[in-house]
């Protein structure tokens, strides 16, 4: 994958061929806020950064395991919070409670991983019995 600097930008097209997502996606998310492109062009064409293609990859990779849009949203914020290391002004730990609600979605990744293992399993099971017959 080539790496683009920093103020490149992509149309949505070259962004859903490196996302694996399909266009009609990748509009729907931007319709409802949840991986907007960071700029347009004069055009009016979506424009996206490489920052923007890692958030949608981070999306990308939730959907299997059957998160909402919501939580999708959610885990965004909390990257965010995460890497830009904010405290917030009454000084509690904003980075802490990030983390810890980080590490919830950790353990439901892992939960749906297992599960999605678990289904795995009999349908290799299932395929075993019919290949034997």
């Amino acid at each position: 994958m080539t790496e683009l600097s920093p103020d490149a930008t992509l149309h949505i097209g070259a962004v859903a061929t490196r996302t694996g997502l399909s266009l009609r996606t990748l509009r729907h998310y931007d319709e409802v806020g949840l991986v907007r492109p960071s700029a347009r062009s004069e055009g009016g064409f979506r424009l996206y950064t490489e920052d923007d293609v890692e958030r949608l990859l981070l999306v990308r990779r939730m959907k299997p395991l059957g998160f909402t849009l919501d939580e999708m949203a959610e885990l965004l914020e909390i990257t965010d919070v995460l890497e830009a290391g904010t405290l917030d002004d009454g000084g509690d730990d904003t980075g802490g409670d990030a983390r810890a609600r980080l590490a919830g979605y950790l353990v439901a990744a892992t939960e749906r991983r297992a599960a999605l293992a678990r289904k795995l399993d009999m349908a290799d099971e299932f395929i075993a019995l019919l290949r034997s017959r």
